[in-house]
């Protein structure tokens, strides 16, 4: 009677995973096949699960197992339950806006959700201190409002390869080229060096920008497994032997979200594998950091392969939309045909007004005490969330914070924000069919003063000692 209860059982399941050779619990076994079902496509956003007393049957386990499984399921993001409709996989909503470069938060509250220089009057001061000198000189005034080449004004690419040589960066003027603000830079490499159809790879939790460029433009984009340095090597490895990847993309000073930094031999270990598996290395410098914390950029340990993207966006103002792209010598005429087709050039008048102020003494005062303020903001949020150990560069714009259990990331961002706290969730950064981990981003540079940050940090903190209250429609 048993086996053709749970023979009936097997073959009504439309999900049946194997229990055999397990080392682990059984629910957690559950959730680990659940989870690798869904990353390699066996399972589709939607696709409902067996009821939980039938897929018990079938795999002669009691109830509680699978309810325990499927709990711990819903609360890594795998799936979500709803009363009258079962237990599903969790949509990917990719038609709707899953992140955004304009706050959304409320008039009243403190928005730790976006990753911008700290509000400051010296940036509108000395914004109009370079606009007045430029006015005061016609050639540049003249050469502003004529056609540039494809790579930019060359005058003004001296200007940003000295600037950037002395900031520990050596750059030589013709592997510059102007973009519109660094997120544009990620869309023209993409375009001009990797076909519709063709994969790229990142780290499992990155920029969503380059998650947007790359759905945007047809290419598979493959999430590389990470660990506290991001891309893990001997996972990048495996993944090249199994299908040819033409680019990865790295933030090595401090990835975004998960703040985390590669080491030099991290470095040289994803340089050895890109060499082996002719795969182009695409750094995205635009989180920048200070000399005396900045690792070799890997432009420097492998100049052939490698692409680095410069912005203004987080060091002056992210408005300008100016940037640059440093690539070989090799790659430099496809990008600028993929420019040209796209704008002709980058207007010179936004590089003059850029490198006008980036190289001005004011900007260096400027840049100076925006990261002795980060510094002294990312302690804080060490003071007061150190006991969920967030992590952070002490140049970043940004912490990570792991939400402990049984919260979901779901549930406090809504929460934080009841309590006048705006923050992010994981799901924007991940790549693919990722489960999102429950944790948020918080950044410390939106509020205008500390008072104001800690404030919201102090509310976090006071939420973080609180019970979710959420009732699991599960029986």
């Amino acid at each position: 009677m048993m086996n053709a209860i749970r023979e009936n059982a097997r073959a009504r399941c439309q999900w049946l995973p194997s229990l055999e050779a397990i080392s682990t619990p059984r629910y957690q076994a559950l959730v680990d096949q659940l989870a690798a079902d869904i990353a390699d496509g066996t399972l589709a956003p939607g696709d409902r699960l067996p009821p939980q007393r039938l897929l018990a049957d079938a795999l002669g386990v009691t109830v509680g197992t699978i309810t325990r499984a499927y709990r711990e399921a819903e609360r890594r993001g795998l799936v979500e339950a709803r009363v009258g409709s079962g237990t599903r996989v969790r949509e990917r909503r990719s038609d709707a806006p899953r992140f955004h470069h304009l706050s959304h938060a409320a008039d009243d509250s403190i928005d730790l959700s976006l990753s911008i220089p700290i509000p400051h009057v010296m940036r509108q001061q000395q914004l109009s201190g370079a606009l007045a000198s430029l006015s005061r000189h016609d050639p540049s005034v003249e050469t502003a409002l004529a056609y540039q080449s494809e790579q930019g004004n060359r005058h003004h690419r001296r200007q940003l390869a000295d600037w950037l040589t002395t900031q520990g960066l050596p750059m030589e003027v013709d592997e510059l080229l102007f973009t519109e603000g660094g997120q544009h830079a990620d869309y023209l490499v993409l375009q001009a060096l990797i076909h519709p159809g063709e994969a790229v790879a990142s780290a499992a939790l990155t920029y969503p920008g380059m998650i947007a460029a790359a759905r945007q433009l047809g290419l598979k984009h493959i999430a590389v497994p990470m660990d506290d340095q991001g891309v893990r090597p001997d996972a990048l490895e495996r993944l090249c032997q199994q299908q040819r990847i033409r680019l990865l993309y790295v933030m090595p000073e401090h990835n975004n979200p998960t703040g985390c930094h590669m080491g030099p031999e991290r470095r040289h270990a994803l340089v050895d594998v890109a060499r082996r598996h002719d795969m182009l290395l695409l750094e995205d410098g635009v989180q920048f950091v200070t000399a005396e914390t900045r690792g070799t950029s890997f432009y420097q340990l492998a100049p052939d392969l490698s692409l680095y993207i410069f912005s203004t966006s987080k060091l002056l103002a992210g408005g300008l939309r100016f940037g640059a792209l440093r690539a070989p010598a090799a790659l430099i005429p496809k990008l600028c045909a993929a420019l040209r087709a796209q704008c002709w050039a980058p207007p010179d008048l936004i590089a003059a007004v850029a490198c006008q102020w980036l190289t001005s003494p004011e900007a260096d005062s400027l840049m100076r005490w925006q990261w002795q303020e980060v510094a002294i903001r990312q302690q804080r949020v060490q003071e007061v969330l150190g006991a969920h150990q967030p992590k952070a560069h002490p140049c970043g714009f940004h912490a990570w914070l792991t939400l402990p259990d049984p919260w979901r990331a779901t549930d406090f961002v809504s929460r934080a924000a009841e309590h006048g706290v705006t923050v992010i969730s994981a799901d924007p950064f991940c790549v693919g069919s990722q489960p999102a981990p429950q944790a948020v981003r918080l950044c410390v540079t939106p509020p205008a003063d500390r008072t104001t940050l800690e404030t919201g940090l102090s509310r976090l903190a006071e939420l973080l000692e609180e019970e979710p209250l959420r009732v699991s429609p599960m029986v």
